[in-house]
């Protein structure tokens, strides 16, 4: 199963939903910076589950136990090694998914790629639970990022039809969205947070789910980091965010909306502020030919509706080659996007630092 992605920053994750432990080893990482490990901890625990009524009632502290690469809260040099206990696993309610796929999740995939053996109990390697260590590696490029002065920050831009405020593509308020990242429902419009609340609440009642959009932004990227063609920041980004599970869509800057609009409308036209080149606009979302053009960069990420529902719902018996119905036990969100904002952000970070880490290496 392919596990890694990066090139100068190289990150491989390892584990299952319900095995002992998941994990995750980081090459590349610069040594000597500090790292915040109280911040960090606060930083996973906006992902972890468990920790309101909105999301699945599996609790996990998602403690990251150190192996190598960290001393004294300082990065060492060697590759970081990590891993995460599991504590919470539940796994007698995933026996009768062995035979019987969920309906739009990996179980049947997995089966015919893997065989009978894959250990898919609880999503198994293919599972959410997966994102706990990119959020230790992505936490920790963060704090590194900050000290060249990139910030990157994200919001639920829609959950279900429910949409939030807009953000400024060229001036985004990155102290308003840093306010509202502890948030339940990461939103800036309070109004918003209410209707999400109580929708979230009925879906979980009628035992159904549904998707939403997470936005990032990300500010003081440099003039022309990335590459041209296959090799472009979105292409990096949009490859790395796709191994997170749920992921069905990656848009820039105006995204989608663009492609009915004119492109007198879209166009960012150049001017000079403050003797610099700049856009009057952000609707390529900081990007140009897959290198950034200094803006903001704008990134949102579609999200489908979780899989995992307590609807009575048709699938098949593998065993016996016949139509069934299923019911799902477990725990499950509602909304998988709500816990999604860091992990997102958290890839964001690791993939630009790696653009950095190539840059450095050109230089060397």
């Amino acid at each position: 199963m392919a596990s890694n992605f990066g090139k100068t920053i190289q990150v491989s994750t390892f584990g299952a939903s319900h095995g002992y432990a998941i994990g995750g080893v980081v090459e590349g990482l610069p040594c000597g910076h500090t790292i915040d490990i109280d911040e960090l901890q606060q930083f996973l625990k906006r992902r972890a589950p468990g920790q309101n009524q909105l999301q699945t009632q599996r609790k996990e502290a998602d403690v990251p136990e150190f192996l190598s690469g960290i001393v004294d809260g300082m990065l060492s040099g060697s590759p970081l090694a990590f891993m995460i206990r599991n504590t919470s696993q539940h796994s007698s309610d995933y026996n009768n998914l062995r035979d019987i796929p969920r309906p739009s999740h990996a179980d049947f995939t997995a089966r015919m790629r893997y065989g009978d053996k894959v250990d898919m109990r609880g999503g198994g390697h293919f599972s959410a639970r997966l994102t706990a260590p990119l959020c230790v590696a992505g936490g920790i490029a963060i704090q590194l990022l900050r000290e060249k002065g990139i910030k990157i920050h994200g919001h639920l831009k829609q959950v279900g039809s429910i949409q939030d405020s807009p953000i400024d593509m060229v001036h985004p308020d990155m102290n308003a969205l840093a306010s509202i990242a502890t948030e339940p429902i990461a939103m800036l419009d309070h109004s918003k947070r209410s209707e999400v609340e109580e929708l979230v609440l009925q879906l979980k009642k009628d035992g159904d789910s549904t998707g939403g959009i997470v936005e990032v932004i990300a500010t003081g990227i440099p003039v022309g980091l990335g590459n041209p063609n296959f090799d472009g920041i979105e292409n990096r980004l949009a490859r790395t965010i796709f191994g997170v599970p749920a992921i069905k869509g990656v848009s820039f800057g105006g995204g989608f909306d663009m492609c009915s609009a004119l492109g007198s409308d879209v166009n960012d036209a150049f001017t000079i502020k403050d003797g610099h080149i700049t856009t009057t606009t952000n609707h390529s979302g900081g990007i140009q030919g897959g290198i950034t053009n200094g803006l903001p960069l704008i990134m949102q990420v579609g999200i489908k509706p979780t899989p995992s529902i307590y609807k009575e719902q048709h699938s098949v018996s593998l065993s016996q080659q016949e139509d069934t119905l299923l019911v799902i036990k477990g725990r499950h969100d509602p909304c998988v996007a709500l816990r999604a904002v860091p992990v997102i952000e958290a890839i964001t970070a690791l993939v630009i630092l790696d653009f950095l880490g190539d840059i450095d290496h050109e230089l060397r």
